[in-house]
């Protein structure tokens, strides 16, 4: 979890409360979770394998954009593995000893699960080493000549790491992940199959192109689609009876002022800022955090990021540049600049 707190409908990170393990829209077998089927392919085959060996699965690093289904897949893991699941996040281990608690508290096979592993601290990385290579920590006690070393063994476990930015991890975490897995935006159909399922979980009648209208606004990312959905349903009780139509997921949408590519008002405004105050760019991050009454992480790490995967927003050495898309989206001519990248790029193609 961030620093910032995001309730942007749009926002791929985690709302309060969505994150819970017992959330019914939680799939818990590998064949009930929808998309991602490479990586699932190759997690039913490791786990199969452990399984036919007895050995516990090797160590698993899942990486890539926030609600994709990270802690949903080491759930999964658990539960095919049949053992108990422990979940933490990095920024919540803050001294060495409270990893070496959770770890001797730990069930041989068990699963932990560290959530934005990218975070944890030198020290507690230290001690993390050898327990994910040698299933032991050694602690030390005490001071000067009193100190004391203790070697424990520990049960043999599987840790299961979860990121957003898997560079940030350092060499040798990295590479004691056996298994490296890299989670994919979702496409629009596979979506509307997640809100579907969502839908018939919470009993919320919904037509198939409602659900795919809901699906193609939700950038790719299941937490927003069910996050949308469960919106949806308030304006299809007052508007169509419960149902959710074509049209009442449009209404819908559109009243929370998200357009059909899923940008909301705070990803317009920014475009329409460049393009007011700084004709088009490039401009700073500081300045533009300035500019739209935003903190500049939040516009790097929530904002910025969706924009520039649907081309609309460019990222140079002098700062943030709309491109000729990102005009046309909201309805402005675009500037020169855009027209000359545009060309720069056609080009090099």
């Amino acid at each position: 979890m961030d620093e910032y707190f995001d309730e942007r409908m749009v926002s791929p990170t985690e709302i309060m409360g969505e994150n819970e393990s017992d959330n019914p829209l939680r799939p818990r077998r590998l064949e009930d979770y929808i998309g991602q089927e490479k990586v699932k392919q190759n997690l039913a085959v490791f786990i199969e394998a452990a399984r036919y060996r007895r050995e516990t699965l090797d160590h698993v690093l899942l990486y890539g954009p926030p609600g994709l289904g990270k802690t949903t897949l080491s759930g999964i893991i658990a539960n095919e593995l049949g053992v108990n699941l422990r979940i933490t996040s990095g920024p919540a281990i803050e001294k060495p000893g409270d990893l070496a608690a959770m770890l001797t508290n730990l069930n041989e096979g068990d699963v932990l699960f560290i959530d934005e592993i990218h975070r944890i601290s030198r020290a507690v990385e230290e001690v993390l080493y050898p327990a994910m290579e040698d299933f032991s920590i050694d602690i030390v006690t005490g001071k000067g000549q009193m100190a004391t070393a203790y070697h424990l063994p520990l049960p043999h476990f599987t840790l299961v790491g979860a990121t957003t930015r898997a560079g940030q991890l350092t060499a040798p975490l990295r590479d004691r992940f056996g298994v490296s897995l890299r989670l994919e935006l979702y496409t629009p159909v596979e979506l509307a199959k997640i809100v579907t399922r969502s839908a018939a979980i919470l009993n919320i009648p919904i037509e198939p192109d409602g659900a795919l209208e809901i699906a193609s606004r939700s950038r790719g990312t299941p937490r927003i689609a069910n996050r949308m959905l469960k919106r949806v349903r308030d304006f299809a009780q007052v508007l169509s009876d419960g149902v959710i139509t074509l049209h009442t997921a449009q209404v819908a949408l559109e009243r929370l002022e998200i357009d059909e590519l899923g940008l909301d008002s705070n990803d317009r405004r920014m475009l329409h800022a460049i393009m007011k105050f700084y004709n088009g760019g490039p401009v700073g991050l500081e300045t533009l955090a300035a500019a739209i009454g935003e903190e500049a992480v939040t516009i790097e790490d929530v904002i910025e990021p969706y924009l520039m995967q649907i081309g609309f927003l460019s990222r140079t050495p002098r700062g943030r540049c709309i491109t000729r898309a990102g005009c046309l989206h909201i309805g402005v001519t675009p500037p020169p600049q855009a027209d000359a990248q545009l060309k720069f790029e056609t080009d090099a193609e």
